[in-house]
């Protein structure tokens, strides 16, 4: 299975797959990294994994529709069989979506469909539930209300601050991701 990666942060769960890679857990090819933001630590990483890496800065483009189609197309250079958004900060057009239909995988900090949005953690916090967790979805054309692949549940604590939680959730992010990853792998390969 080939994946594009694309981040726009730290990397954390491009680092969590690219070590499933190097030790068999996941049967994957990463063909390469991008970033809308040039010299990020997710960049970084996949280089110091020797993974080929791209960047398409929107400050480069005129407008957004040009953005997209200048990432679509070095994304399709690539022939991925997914695309992985792993803190991906940035909203796809829908013909960006389109062009990857069904091969775009993305996670979100909640369980969906409660609490979609870039404020999952905040979200579930605020209305007092007991139990959150990681959702991996496949990206449509909406805001996080793609087809779900996998989800996790982690317990909301008394004293849980959105960065604590939000903590737990990752770890459990990152496994969810990996093992999600690998089933997909079976039926692409």
């Amino acid at each position: 299975m080939r994946i594009v990666v694309l981040v726009s942060g730290s990397g954390t769960n491009l680092q969590a797959v690219i070590e499933a890679v190097k030790t068999g857990e996941l049967d994957a090819d990463i063909v390469a990294v991008g970033s809308d933001i040039p010299g990020c630590l997710g960049l970084e990483r996949a280089e110091g994994a020797g993974i080929e890496t791209f960047v398409v800065a929107p400050a480069d483009f005129g407008s957004r529709p040009e953005w997209n189609r200048a990432l679509q197309a070095a994304v399709a250079s690539y022939v991925p069989d997914v695309v992985l958004l792993a803190g991906f900060m940035r909203i796809l057009d829908a013909e960006f979506v389109e062009a990857f239909d069904g091969r775009m995988v993305n996670t979100h900090p909640a369980l969906l469909p409660s609490f979609p949005g870039a404020h999952g953690v905040r979200d579930a916090l605020a209305h007092g539930v007991k139990i959150t967790g990681v959702t991996v979805h496949i990206v449509d054309s909406g805001v996080d209300t793609g087809p779900i692949l996998a989800q996790a549940a982690v317990p909301v604590r008394e004293e849980d601050t959105e960065e604590v939680l939000h903590e737990r959730i990752k770890v459990e992010e990152r496994k969810l991701l990996v093992q999600t990853l690998a089933d997909l792998s079976t039926r692409t390969g």
